[in-house]
């Protein structure tokens, strides 16, 4: 019985760690995110194509917010229809990019 004690107490410990662990990670995103290269813009400087494939992929979407990059990525914050708000990047030619959260252990 002892030693079931001692196992479970083992294995909440492990939970544990491993949880402030991610939480901390979290954290590290966030400020990354925060902290990136994207500068506002007013939706007037979107190029033709960047508009094209808004319409297509969100059609009943509004743009809350646009931002560009040195490379010429945009970051657009679209308000979805039910309200949700969701952050999307495209290149200036109209190609979706997917961004890779980095994680770093420091």
């Amino acid at each position: 019985m002892k030693k079931y004690l001692i196992l479970i107490l083992i294995m909440v410990g492990v939970i544990m760690s491993g949880q402030a662990m991610q939480n901390q990670n979290d954290e590290v995103l966030k400020k990354e995110v925060l902290n990136d290269d994207y500068e506002r813009i007013s939706s007037s400087e979107l190029t033709p194509p960047v508009i094209e494939e808004i319409l297509k992929q969100y059609p009943t979407s509004k743009l809350g917010a646009a931002y560009r990059n040195t490379e010429g990525e945009f970051k657009l914050i679209m308000v979805l229809k039910s309200g949700t708000r969701r952050t999307v990047y495209i290149d200036q030619y109209g190609n979706w990019i997917r961004k890779k959260k980095i994680r770093t252990n420091s």
